[in-house]
């Protein structure tokens, strides 16, 4: 395989990770149905306290100390590795997460099964890549194939696969990763439908959508937006509380688990991934007041945010579509409270808006909400208002965060570096590929007479200094600084070295990354620097270097 046309490559990668991908889908929500039935006759009394506290405490054990994959909710990871590791993922990452979204979902905890699966159809992508030795740019195409795969699967949505692979994982469209992914998005369709059959998740009655309702729904952006910044900040808030106040992961998950069981036991609707909730909002079987509308929200809020601060392990699709339901169901009840004469096709179109606007403001993704919410609910007959409200929402959304939900955990350790950005160019540039060594190094007691024979030697106009018996790296002289004094017969006699060679330069590490040495050229304003290890002088680096290489990848990332 590794002798094939690139593009064959990622036709058979599309196929053979979408097979895969769409059976740990398939797995995991067999395993999820068998599994919550066994429990569900233990979902009584204290039990559905203890329940949650057992599930993602159980997990954590799991994933800390028996297949050490421990940390995150599966599609941070995965983007990570596309941005700076090459689409690179754990072998392991292909069922550890799939067992701990598992307990923790089944034992009541508040999350979905569709980061885990992503993670997982993603790292069967990577390995296979990494298996036929492809490149990284095959392999990153392949990683985001088997995200898409997983996710067209689980939801049994292919084109929602597809975009969420292209809009949030890879972050690019291009042709080298259109062609896997849109296969392995079809193939895992295709296996999902085969054995579950051609199903909708969520069936809707035909709604037809007037001028007020259009009115409405731009107004109800506001709210939903408000609701999508107040989950990312929940979400970062509560990990980080519990990471500061709770040192003990277990003691973490144990408590956490815990508070999910209160909330589930006074509020059965806020356990596991709620699609029973979500089915009765969209076929308007659905009834309570606005004060318990406005509770569920922020229980489904609080329950999500803890599950997954805690240690448990999911994703926040079904959160998303659980907690952007109830709120649709809420402003539909407000609008017709405030405006009883008014006409409105029903709280599904709002249920429906609701729903692809959280998944587009938590996500910063709004094809990805339009096209799932179209797919899971067949509901093309509401794509106006899902247009109109997935991109005011992300709109809103981004002024406030500049990140999603999965984005945030990357960009604070540093790593988000989406194709063709600088970021993303200067990080695939090899330090070692810039190394200019044909230098004549000279010493510090030197006379500048006795350099002249170096600097006729030399097609370079600068000289590491070194010391004469350790051959430490001192500083480095610059031959334009040096004329005056080497062309003065009496000068050249009386002047050593280490009077006339730069100290303060900084120097360059071959650990450092071409960010931070793109810092260090702006704050000396040279246009060289020294690179120095374990005191040694190793070569110079160039901004000049820099620019030729930026510019050979910055072809070849522009290149389909």
């Amino acid at each position: 395989m590794v002798n094939l046309d690139h593009r064959i490559q990622l036709v058979i990668i599309g196929i053979v990770v979408g097979i895969l991908g769409g059976f740990a889908a398939l797995g995991l929500n067999f395993a999820l149905s068998e599994f919550a039935g066994f429990l569900e006759s233990y979902q009584q009394d204290l039990l559905v306290i203890l329940l949650p506290a057992a599930g993602i405490l159980l997990t954590v054990i799991l994933l800390k100390y028996v297949f050490r994959d421990y940390g995150g909710h599966g599609v941070p990871e995965v983007i990570l590795s596309v941005s700076a590791r090459g689409g690179w993922l754990k072998l392991r990452s292909a069922f550890s997460r799939l067992v701990g979204s598992l307990l923790t979902i089944s034992a009541g905890g508040s999350s979905g099964p569709e980061a885990p699966v992503a993670l997982s159809g993603a790292s069967i992508g990577s390995n296979i890549a990494t298996y036929f030795k492809a490149n990284d740019r095959i392999r990153i195409a392949a990683t985001g194939s088997g995200a898409a795969a997983a996710i067209a699967s689980i939801f049994n949505a292919p084109i929602a696969g597809f975009i969420f692979a292209m809009e949030v994982i890879l972050g690019e469209w291009n042709r080298i990763n259109m062609l896997p992914v849109a296969i392995a998005s079809v193939t895992g369709t295709i296996i999902s439908r085969f054995f579950s059959g051609n199903q909708i998740l969520f069936e809707h009655r035909l709604l037809e959508i007037g001028f007020n309702d259009m009115v409405a729904v731009t107004g109800f952006s506001l709210l939903v937006g408000t609701i999508s910044i107040l989950f990312i900040r929940l979400l970062k808030k509560t990990q980080v509380l519990f990471q500061k106040y709770l040192r003990s992961i277990l003691i973490r998950a144990a408590i956490a688990g815990l508070l999910v069981g209160v909330m589930v036991y006074f509020f059965p609707q806020a356990k596991g991934e709620g699609y029973r909730v979500v089915e009765d909002l969209i076929q308007e079987r659905f009834s309570a007041g606005l004060i318990l509308l406005l509770g569920l929200i922020v229980l489904k809020l609080a329950a999500t945010s803890v599950t997954l601060g805690g240690g448990g392990a999911g994703g926040i699709f079904a959160p998303s579509l659980v907690i952007g339901s109830l709120s649709g169901f809420f402003y539909f009840q407000l609008l017709t409270m405030v405006f009883p004469a008014a006409l409105f096709s029903g709280s599904g179109v709002f249920a429906l808006c609701g729903m692809a606007g959280m998944l587009s403001g938590a996500l910063h993704a709004p094809l990805t909400g339009i096209f799932l919410i179209v797919e899971i609910t067949g509901g093309y007959d509401v794509v106006l208002p899902l247009l109109l409200v997935s991109f005011l929402t992300v709109t809103l959304a981004k002024l406030v965060e500049k990140n999603s939900i999965y984005h945030y955990e990357v960009v604070e350790k540093g790593f988000l570096r989406r194709p063709r950005t600088d970021a993303r160019i200067l990080a695939d540039i090899d330090i070692k590929e810039l190394l200019e060594k044909d230098f004549v190094p000279v010493h510090s007691e030197m006379l500048l007479a006795d350099v002249i024979p170096a600097i006729i030697r030399s097609k370079r106009n600068y000289f590491p200094v070194m010391d004469k018996m350790t051959g430490i790296y001192l500083g480095i002289v610059d031959l334009n600084s040096i004329k005056a004094y080497v062309f003065d017969t009496e000068l050249r006699h009386s002047i050593i070295v280490e009077e006339v060679m730069e100290t303060d330069l900084p120097t360059v590490s071959l650990a450092d990354s071409m960010i931070d040495i793109l810092h260090k050229f702006d704050r000396s304003h040279a246009w060289s620097l020294p690179v120095i290890e374990d005191k040694k002088f190793i070569g110079l680096v160039s901004k000049s270097r820099i620019l030729d290489h930026y510019r050979s990848e910055l072809k070849a990332q522009t290149e389909d």
